[in-house]
């Protein structure tokens, strides 16, 4: 059926956004026999995962990991077929500070770099205050913990300060922050990092690889598990199809798009917050959503994967595994996959260096990634054989990555309205996850949950 043909506009839910947020709550919807339609502004489905062409290799410069306890992505993997393989780990891994001469870099092995006996005990100390205090919050509402609102009230800066007194501390802590939340740790609320926390099992879990959040990579790219949740949607499906504005009244809702005007008896909105902001809805959404979503900016990330003709780094004991706290691209992993087809690094400028260089030209960033990965592994990282990267900083439809880098006195004050129904519209995505918030797994987590909210809510309507 054509969508715009007679009463093919009708519905009984829209779903607004076609990542894996929007796609599993449509199909938890379509399961129960409601009719659904998914809009999306893209080209494309995915959302904050998208995969490219490099060389034969297809790579992920969006979301890629599924990490240990994503219960519910491995499950979807299954489901869907896909191949899987672990982030590829053997070797030493590099690190290089702010103090290190320039080429001069580490070699350490495990989750803490090897810096001074000092360093590494405050470290030690500080990830340990972390996930007690992370122990004390509520994953589905943090703004509830009893010291919610001191915490929130202090930058992750201002407590890594009194607790991280040597260089060497602070800096391997900020990498590790920038490398997870891609916001500086002055710009970042305290609350919403012992959130963070607590939602992904710990700040190891986070940083980890094996046993952590970044374990294994899908063949083809993860957004063929976004696929196979698309695969029986058809005409339901309507991609290059931004939302303009939306309506509420009693009969249900009214979006409009360049396509013409959808009609339904209930919404589901998985867009980031910051798009939420500038969104026309009448009436109004309420003040305190409104101050969230516009209160909510986006982290700071540019993702490029750089091939080479083999995976040259592996010849020299390394894992591909590198961090900088003074060169732009400063989280780097091994992406090579299959080895015959060559060898691959990904990596990350995030944070400050990717506002930096957010407005450079191409060309300039990708000279800045290879000045980068030569002081990491010598001149050889000099000479690859292809290039691509995404700035996520730009890009019209996500605003930046990976989650929001919500600064004091947000998530206290306004974070009860992230899950909070307006009316007939409910929200979804990964920053309104109970669990695994800023992942995937989060995102499937808000896709279940809005389903079910919207099921309730239509069944007490068809009661009442």
């Amino acid at each position: 059926m054509n969508a715009m043909d007679g009463d093919g506009m009708d519905r009984d839910v829209v779903v607004v956004g076609a990542g894996f947020a929007g796609l599993r709550c449509a199909s938890r919807l379509r399961e129960a026999g409601l009719r659904v339609a998914v809009l999306e502004a893209r080209e494309r489905i995915g959302g904050r995962t998208r995969s490219e062409t490099l060389g034969r290799m297809t790579v992920d410069v969006g979301g890629q990991w599924i990490g240990r306890g994503h219960e519910r992505l491995l499950a979807l993997a299954e489901a869907a077929g896909a191949t899987l393989r672990p982030q590829h780990v053997e070797g030493a891994k590099l690190l290089q500070l702010s103090t290190d001469a320039p080429g001069r870099v580490r070699r350490y092995r495990g989750l803490i770099p090897r810096v001074s006996p000092l360093a590494l005990v405050e470290l030690e100390l500080a990830i340990r205050k972390l996930n007690r205090l992370a122990g004390e919050i509520d994953p589905a509402a943090p703004w509830a913990a009893r010291h919610a609102a001191e915490w929130d009230a202090k930058t992750v800066a201002s407590w890594a300060q009194r607790r991280l007194r040597s260089r060497g501390a602070r800096e391997v802590f900020d990498i590790a922050l920038r490398a997870v939340m891609t916001a500086e740790p002055g710009a970042l609320s305290f609350l919403q990092l012992l959130f963070y926390c607590a939602s992904n099992d710990g700040f190891e879990a986070l940083t980890g690889t094996t046993d952590g959040a970044q374990a294994w990579v899908v063949e083809g790219g993860m957004p063929t598990l976004a696929q196979w949740l698309a695969r029986d949607l058809g005409d339901a499906l309507q991609l290059d199809c931004p939302l303009q504005s939306l309506e509420q009244d009693a009969d249900g809702v009214r979006l409009h798009t360049p396509q013409g005007c959808w009609r339904a008896r209930r919404a589901v909105l998985t867009l980031p917050l910051p798009l939420l902001a500038g969104l026309d809805c009448r009436p109004a959404l309420p003040a305190r959503r409104q101050r969230l979503a516009a209160a909510s900016p986006m982290g700071s990330v540019i993702k490029a994967v750089v091939a080479y003709p083999d995976a040259f780094w592996r010849k020299q004991g390394l894992s591909g595994e590198a961090l900088s706290h003074r060169l732009p691209f400063n989280t780097v992993f091994d992406a090579s996959w299959p080895e015959a087809e060559g060898g691959a690094l990904v990596g990350f400028i995030d944070g400050a260096p990717a506002l930096e260089q957010a407005d450079r030209s191409p060309e300039e960033r990708r000279q800045a990634v290879l000045e980068s990965l030569i002081e990491y592994f010598g001149p050889q990282a000099g000479e690859p054989s292809g290039y691509i990267e995404h700035n996520w900083v730009t890009d019209p439809w996500a605003r930046g990555c990976y989650t929001v880098a919500m600064p004091p006195g947000v998530l206290s004050g306004l974070g009860a309205e992230l899950r909070q129904p307006a009316g007939a519209v409910h929200f979804a995505g990964t920053e309104t996850a109970r669990r695994w918030t800023g992942y995937i797994e989060g995102a499937l987590e808000s896709g279940e949950r809005a389903a079910d909210e919207v099921l309730v809510a239509l069944q007490d309507a068809a009661a009442a």
